[in-house]
């Protein structure tokens, strides 16, 4: 008998745990074949792949990013395979289950929950007898009828074999992100998650997770995601697995999502002192700051305690932190979620993305949904579209803020520009991200795609509408940006050269004769982590005094960090003209562009700036950028 276990990621570079996990507790009795597609390929190409490859039984791993692309496939698949026996497993169909086999009359079996043992002996009874009754954790039909079978027990985690080791993997490892878990469940209840179903954590013994992570890191892997709920929920586990991915990363970086609040000192003082740069990201949801929604949703959490974990992790400018909001959750109306998003925006995360609620199948939420009058999609993702003190108009302008924070903010395309304009021309973040969007909807732009210059062009079409002061210093500003996003020399730019050919002439030889006049270097990415840092100054936190405080620190220990010893200076470098005409930019901003880096404001930003970027001078071919006064500082010259 021959099996298939297929899912539909969301990309090519995403590699499934699950279906990785039924084929090695399998395969050692049936011929089993993987087959990975995405959510994107068409469903005939992904038919057509099928049928070529014969099956007796194929199985399908279901989620609610891929449910509905999945049930077109098994449609089409039954019309030309009507004898193939069709499998379906995962989180979206192990809930509801009765009304999925109802609905999707094209499917013969459902493993419900923890597939392993219940998809094996499904094979056997398939094999042998055919007695699906004998088969705990298992939906299946006899005739017009649909069986649901009793649940099975947990497996011992330490019986299952180890789903990592498959050779047909190995020439992909590099290519593709790797999702591991070291434990299974989860210790919290919140409501609107289905990980709070299953009660308390089983892990895997950490000895074997240690071999199977070097297996894969011997092997080529570049990028592993764990997956367990909440890595750190045992400190002395967590400490020692931080402490071996340090000794034997060679290169991969591990993503870990934790629990902020009660990460340990001793944990984050060890990460500060040992962990180098950019092996590990921490992935933390917050959600939402709201006390009377956390209580709903029964989600335990201490911001204040959170806050200082995240700020002391950027301190020690180590780890990349990806932080999650959820608008929509109980009693969030638009106000308190704009507080929300300011308090977290505050903490100055790498990342900042905003979703909205799921109504998962399964969750106490759903179940509820009456209580707080909920309406939301009936099929999958199952999104929210309004409730009690959250209207459809509210969702649909924050839907406008997603769409520019994550163009603006998370791709890290301006982050000078848009660090200044929510430090001095706007009341918050969120009024800045929330006006620009509702701007962008009404210019039409969400229906037509842009290039990078038209992000620019954009921006400051919207400044100038609102009358925004200063815009000299938000076009020098962004100037730097548009030169920092290039990896060599850009061949255009989105504004009127205004340099005429001689004064850059003489700049460049004066750049020549007196390198040591300009400013040490600053890195493009050693810029972007200065910029990441914004606190949203005084007026966009909206904090407590204890949060505001340790942003502030946050922001006076990072100013501080030696980005610019890191790189070599200018005079270091030895370019001759040709090399600089090659290889070089050169503009005049028409302020003092440190003063207004370093936090100064506007009003005190007087004199000129000379501003020179160099390409494909360092390893990373990261831009560097110099600069000079220009003025009575360099009367000497």
């Amino acid at each position: 008998m021959k099996v298939i276990l297929s899912t539909l990621n969301a990309k090519y570079i995403h590699t499934s745990l699950a279906i990785r996990c039924l084929k090695a507790y399998s395969e050692k009795d049936f011929d089993i074949e993987l087959a990975e597609y995405t959510i994107k390929d068409p469903v005939m190409n992904i038919v057509s792949d099928l049928f070529q490859r014969g099956a007796d039984v194929i199985g399908f791993s279901c989620y609610i990013w891929n449910i509905e692309e999945t049930i077109k496939v098994i449609d089409v698949l039954k019309k030309i395979m009507p004898e193939v026996k069709i499998v379906l497993g995962g989180p979206e169909v192990s809930y509801d289950t009765e009304h999925w086999m109802k609905r999707l009359t094209n499917v013969d079996f459902i493993v419900v929950g923890e597939g392993e043992e219940t998809f094996h002996q499904l094979l056997q009874e398939l094999e042998g007898d055919r007695k699906f009754h004998f088969v705990y954790g298992l939906a299946y039909r006899k005739g017009e009828e649909v069986i649901l079978m009793p649940g099975r027990p947990k497996a011992d985690l330490n019986e299952l074999p180890s789903p990592y080791r498959f050779a047909e993997d190995i020439p992909e490892l590099g290519k593709r992100v790797v999702y591991f878990e070291t434990s299974r469940g989860c210790p919290f209840s919140c409501q609107f998650c289905l990980s709070s179903i299953e009660v308390g954590v089983r892990y895997y013994d950490i000895e074997r997770t240690k071999s199977d992570i070097l297996y894969l890191i011997d092997n080529g892997a570049k990028l592993i995601k764990f997956v367990d709920r909440t890595f750190n929920i045992k400190r002395d586990y967590a400490l020692e697995m931080f402490k071996f991915l340090i000794e034997n990363h060679r290169g991969c970086v591990f993503q870990f999502e934790i629990t902020a609040d009660i990460m340990r000192p001793e944990v984050l003082d060890y990460l500060a002192e040992n962990a180098p740069p950019g092996i590990f990201r921490f992935e933390i949801g917050v959600q939402s700051t709201n006390d009377p929604t956390n209580e709903l949703v029964k989600r335990r959490q201490n911001f204040a305690k959170l806050s200082r974990t995240v700020t002391k992790v950027k301190q020690s400018g180590k780890i990349d932190q990806h932080l999650d909001l959820i608008a929509g959750l109980p009693q969030e109306d638009y106000n308190t979620f704009r507080k929300t998003f300011n308090d977290v925006f505050a903490l100055g995360p790498e990342e900042l993305q905003l979703g909205f609620l799921k109504m998962l199948r399964g969750t106490g939420l759903r179940i509820d949904a009456a209580k707080y009058n909920y309406t939301y999609m009936d099929v999958a993702p199952y999104e929210m579209l309004s409730n009690d003190v959250l209207s459809f108009a509210d969702i649909v302008r924050l839907k406008r803020l997603e769409d520019v924070l994550e163009k603006y903010w998370n791709s890290h395309r301006m982050d000078h520009t848009v660090n200044y304009l929510i430090e001095r021309e706007f009341a918050s973040a969120f009024d800045f991200f929330q006006e620009f969007g509702d701007y962008w909807e009404g210019q039409g732009w969400q229906k037509i795609g842009h290039q990078l210059e038209d992000l620019f062009t954009r921006l400051q079409s919207f400044l100038e509408s609102r009358g925004t002061k200063r815009m000299d210093i938000v076009l020098g500003l962004m100037k730097l940006d548009y030169f920092l996003n290039h990896k060599y020399k850009p061949r255009k730019i989105w504004w009127e050269h205004t340099l005429e050919k001689d004064d850059w002439s003489s700049y460049m030889k004066m750049v020549l004769q007196h390198p040591d006049a300009l400013l040490s270097p600053v890195a493009a990415d050693g810029v972007a982590e200065t910029g990441k840092q914004h606190t949203g100054g005084t007026n966009a936190a909206q904090a407590s005094s204890s949060t505001a405080a340790d942003v502030d620190s946050a922001k006076s220990s990072q100013q501080s960090q030696p980005y610019r010893e890191m790189i070599p200076a200018f005079a270091s470098l030895k370019l001759g003209e040709k090399e600089l005409q090659k290889h070089a930019v050169l503009d005049i901003l028409p302020f003092s562009l440190d003063h207004i880096l370093s936090g100064g404001g506007p009003l005190t930003a007087e004199g000129r700036t000379l501003l020179l970027v160099v390409y494909q001078q360092n390893e990373q071919q990261k831009p560097l950028y110099y600069t000079m006064p220009i003025g009575k500082e360099i009367a000497a010259i």
